[in-house]
């Protein structure tokens, strides 16, 4: 049993379907919100009893899901981000910088998934470094899209570092595009939730969208361009210079990486790490650094990336 401070919420006369979705199928989605706060809830009808450190929290998530359960479902999912925006502070209702697609409204959870979202709207290039789960590459998207409903820039180009982890391309069935094309699929899959398949198919036939590996990059000047350079702790020295200088007039450029889990063979240096500390203090260019608090996955994802974050020497070479 729980003690310590104790916070009332009293929803007032409220359906019993709206309260049963709040709640969760045998008060299963209460029975989350205990155990990852550590608190107690008791309630009666439509009032609520949260006991103990974290009652504040708990309070807030009650009613973040309770707004939610007026016209959708409450998953697992649903109540593991309202935690994750408790937990950091935030919540997604006073969020000024959501980004606005096709499909809907996407919000910061978090003070660094705001910051991030902020510098991109305000700086030519922006990093987004940190371990996976926290967002860096979906919200970029999100951002590009966003930009181009809004016609502030003319295209979207997308890039990744082709690098194996423990496998050889030459050995993949396929061709040269369908040998790369599962390096490219997380961004194919955000675009596709953000805009809709048939839509990503369209402007990808236009090349409105272009999805490419990191070496077609040479050589090009992208003027009015919104490009994201994904996974970039596994570019080279080299190759993230040649990346960095291909950015033209009117484009905005993201980063994202995180430097510990390079794939790059042992003697090679992360182009990525090198950049930031080439790039440290120039003018125009943002860092967003995230950590295990803002994973927003699965909760044993961020337990794992705490797990790793103490290792000494985690994550392999740069």
């Amino acid at each position: 049993m729980s003690t310590g401070p104790e916070t009332s919420v009293d929803f007032g006369a409220v359906d019993n379907a709206r309260l049963a979705e709040l709640c969760g199928p045998f008060d299963e989605n209460l029975h989350q919100l205990e155990s990852r706060l550590g608190i107690e809830i008791r309630h009666r009808s439509g009032r609520f009893s949260v006991i103990g450190e974290n009652a504040a929290a708990g309070a807030a998530v009650l009613r973040f899901l309770f707004e939610r359960a007026a016209g959708h479902a409450v998953t697992a999912e649903d109540v593991h981000l309202a935690i994750q925006e408790a937990c950091m502070g935030g919540t997604a209702a006073e969020d000024a910088l959501a980004v606005q697609t096709l499909r809907g409204r996407i919000h910061g959870r978090g003070p660094n998934q705001q910051e991030y979202l902020r510098n991109i709207r305000e700086h030519d290039l922006t990093f987004g470094i940190g371990p996976a789960g926290t967002g860096k590459t979906y919200l970029a998207v999100a951002c590009a899209v966003e930009a181009l409903q809004r016609e502030t820039v003319r295209r979207i180009v997308l890039v990744r570092p082709a690098v194996e982890a423990g496998e050889r391309l030459g050995f993949l069935p396929g061709d040269m595009s369908q040998k790369i094309d599962p390096y490219l699929r997380p961004m194919y899959d955000a675009l596709y939730e953000m805009v809709g398949f048939d839509r990503v198919a369209r402007l990808v036939d236009r090349a409105v969208i272009e999805i490419a590996p990191l070496a077609f990059m040479r050589g090009r000047t992208l003027n009015e361009a919104f490009i994201i350079l994904d996974e970039a702790q596994n570019t080279t020295v080299e190759q993230i210079k040649m990346f960095l200088t291909r950015i033209g007039f009117g484009s905005r450029a993201v980063v994202t990486g995180d430097i510990t889990q390079t794939d790059l063979p042992a003697h090679r240096q992360s182009g990525l790490r090198h950049a930031l500390e080439v790039l440290h203090g120039v003018q125009g260019i943002a860092v967003t650094r995230f950590s295990a608090r803002d994973v927003v996955r699965h909760p044993l994802v961020q337990r794992i990336v705490e797990a790793y974050e103490k290792e000494p020497g985690h994550g392999g070479g740069t």
